[in-house]
């Protein structure tokens, strides 16, 4: 008993990230990546949807996650390990928190690159995907 799931099936989803909560949009997103809405969702299959993020810099954190939350990289070389802050992330690249935040909520497998591949942000509410009927959810 095999389940083939093919790339037919797949919507596009458009969402807006101006005025949600970043946890609450992420774990939204990574559910429709992974395709956990569809009545034919497999763990170990990718039978996901396209999504679609405007204004993907523009949600809130509560509490004072803007300036205490920090995300870490090591160069690989002794003494140092960078630092960022949330805000400081958001000024340099725009939509890297989201896009962290739904790394962070995927399955840590060979098929998180394809997750991700199909995920596309944008900072405005221009976007090239005009000619593609939307979805958009809650």
């Amino acid at each position: 008993m095999t389940t083939e799931i093919t790339t037919e099936n797949r919507n596009w989803y458009l969402l807006d990230a101006k005025g949600k909560i970043l946890g609450r949009l992420a774990t939204e997103i990574a559910d429709l990546l992974r395709g956990k809405n569809k009545t034919s969702f497999a763990p170990n299959a990718d039978g996901g949807d396209n999504v679609v993020v405007i204004n993907a810099d523009q949600f809130i954190l509560t509490g004072k996650k803007e300036e205490q939350k920090r995300y870490y990289k090591h160069t690989g070389y002794l003494g140092n390990l960078k630092t960022t802050t949330v805000g400081e992330l958001k000024e340099k690249k725009p939509g890297e928190v989201l896009k962290i935040a739904v790394n962070g909520m995927l399955p840590k497998n060979r098929l998180q690159k394809k997750f991700l591949a199909r995920l596309k942000l944008y900072s405005t509410e221009a976007h090239p995907h005009t000619d593609i009927k939307f979805v958009n959810t809650k």
